[in-house]
């Protein structure tokens, strides 16, 4: 079936992820976006639905408190749309894409199972992510979320020894400022490992041909190759700051954006 597409976004979106979000409506994907504000400029179309309902804010202290003026730090957006994404699934709400997911094409998902592809030789992506609201993914997040130190029980031995160590020297004594992509990629991975899960990955291309490389996205190139590609159904897109410049003629970007202006 072809699911509803609903993501988190919290500030301002830049024009990239605007063109992303258009690509996703045209490709006949009702998309939500949820935030904790209203978002302004939103493609028509796209339904902006309040976050609280599903994370309340008050879980990012949990991760870092907030800084004097109440905004967020550094990581904590990303980190906290790692939980986010993992309490829509929980809700059934629908197929998880990055706000920075191009699509080329609808996504059918069947509910009954995973739904996720291979951003490296050893590591799922879970820029796009559909899971059944009672796989031992979903099961194994809100076990987490229960915890006020949010530590998991998949956490790898090194970085056990790095939170270990830095709790002795005084440093931290959480978890998620032991690294960037504690609850994402390499989470995912791990309890897809356990679930006996990852035979359902897709093929590393599907959504994440230019994820790496984003001049591949951004510079002039050829590109055919790319969008002809059958097995290529989406294009995840790591912008590196570069979210707000105007396209470049001859890139990818340029095209994106004529097509789904």
């Amino acid at each position: 079936m072809q699911p509803e597409v609903v993501t988190f976004w919290h500030g301002r979106l830049d024009r990239l992820r605007l063109t992303c979000l258009r690509s996703q409506l045209a490709a006949g994907h009702k998309v939500t976006v949820y935030s904790f504000d209203p978002i302004a400029g939103l493609p028509e179309g796209v339904v902006n639905a309040e976050a609280e309902a599903i994370l309340p804010h008050a879980f990012s202290e949990k991760l870092r408190p907030p800084q004097s003026d109440g905004s967020w730090r550094d990581w904590t957006t990303l980190q906290f749309s790692d939980f986010f994404r993992m309490r829509l699934m929980a809700e059934s709400a629908g197929l998880w894409l990055d706000p920075d997911v191009l699509l080329l094409k609808p996504v059918e998902i069947d509910l009954a199972r995973p739904y996720f592809a291979w951003e490296r030789r050893r590591q799922l992506g879970n820029s796009v992510l559909y899971l059944p609201s009672g796989d031992p993914i979903v099961l194994a997040f809100d076990r987490l979320m229960q915890q006020e130190e949010l530590t998991p029980d998949w956490l790898a031995l090194g970085h056990r020894l790095t939170f270990a160590l830095r709790r002795l020297r005084g440093a931290s004594n959480r978890v998620s400022d032991v690294r960037l992509a504690i609850y994402g990629p390499a989470a995912l991975t791990a309890l897809a490992s356990r679930a006996g899960t990852l035979r359902y990955a897709l093929p590393r291309k599907s959504f994440y041909a230019v994820h790496a490389e984003p001049k591949l996205f951004f510079d002039p190139s050829d590109f055919s190759p790319l969008i002809a590609d059958p097995a290529i159904i989406g294009l995840h897109i790591s912008p590196k700051g570069r979210g707000d410049e105007p396209p470049v003629a001859g890139s990818l970007y340029q095209w994106a954006a004529k097509r789904w202006s």
